[in-house]
């Protein structure tokens, strides 16, 4: 199956009231192992590629690598940029062949935000390319940023719906109370999502695809693996997982996962080191990281995002 764009992606999953996982990958078996996953419970999804990976992948390999797997496997996936931290990178993964794109300008003020999106929007659409953009402090709860007012760093509502309209862009990162990385709330805080600005913006643009970002839970279980064979990994709280299932059902058409993909590959590379430690096999120490994420994702596609057999729709 070819790869595809988001946006019908993101139709049938708002008729069929499920979510769609993009998953960053850091190299290609990581990249095999979640397409596993996606065939295996016949779940549509989204190989989400950072700067970083694509610089450790190679800009000449990603698109080829997609393409070849998408000759072997039934399901369809797109190929996305995650974060893009400028509008030439932007406009080059649109030329290397991605299917979609996301411009962070979140870090300017709301005119230059709205300036740099609409850029790359104009640019990809030509093209035939979709564009996400984000609007909000997503990386900012553990930043102790003091506010007045009950919106702070999440994205506003007014702000969302201007921002859509003047942009054009196909979907909209939304801060509602995620956190990138595995450190995302001190000690004894309560995660909680602001599921009271979810709702006002979906009152606002209803059906429109919304994105959560720094949506990792940190399972116990891939933790307590990692740290039994040898790791040195702190307890980490994460968004749990109701939430996330909450949150698909309320209008979040996409849910980003990355940092569970690294916890759950190191500690099967470790139990594999451990328990192999006569064997000098590269495969067999890597195979063990894969299967590890392979169960991960497949449960997630099943047990969270509930996009599991709707590969077909």
């Amino acid at each position: 199956m070819p790869l595809v764009t988001t946006k019908e992606m993101f139709e049938k999953a708002e008729k069929g009231g499920y979510a769609i996982g993009a998953f960053n990958v850091d190299n290609v078996d990581i990249l095999k192992a979640v397409l596993r996953a996606g065939e295996k419970t016949q779940s549509p999804l989204i190989i989400a590629i950072s700067s970083g990976a694509l610089q450790f992948i190679g800009e000449n390999y990603i698109r080829q690598v997609c393409e070849c797997a998408a000759k072997e496997i039934t399901i369809p996936f797109a190929l996305h940029l995650d974060h893009g931290k400028s509008v030439e990178l932007c406009k080059r993964c649109v030329d290397i062949g991605f299917t979609s794109v996301m411009i962070d300008a979140s870090a300017y003020d709301f005119e230059e935000n709205i300036r740099q999106t609409k850029e790359v929007v104009e640019y990809a659409h030509a093209r035939g390319v979709v564009v996400e953009s984000e609007l909000g402090a997503i990386a900012g709860i553990e930043e102790d940023v003091v506010v007045d007012d009950k919106y702070g760093q999440f994205t506003h509502p007014d702000q969302a719906e201007e921002f859509v309209k003047r942009t054009g862009i196909d979907s909209l990162a939304i801060a509602i109370g995620t956190a990138h990385g595995a450190y995302k709330f001190k000690p004894g805080q309560k995660p909680q999502l602001r599921f009271d600005i979810l709702k006002e913006i979906t009152e606002r643009m209803p059906g429109y695809p919304l994105v959560l970002h720094g949506a990792s839970s940190v399972p116990a279980s891939a933790l307590k693996r990692l740290n039994s064979y040898g790791g040195c990994m702190p307890e980490a709280i994460g968004i749990p997982e109701a939430m996330l299932v909450e949150a698909s059902q309320k209008g979040v058409a996409k849910i980003n996962v990355g940092t569970d993909i690294r916890v759950a590959y190191v500690g099967g590379m470790r139990q594999a080191l451990v328990e192999h430690p006569e064997s000098f096999d590269a495969r067999l120490f890597i195979n063990g990281g894969l299967n590890a994420i392979e169960e991960l994702v497949a449960d997630k596609l099943v047990n969270v995002f509930h996009s599991a057999g709707h590969a077909k729709d």
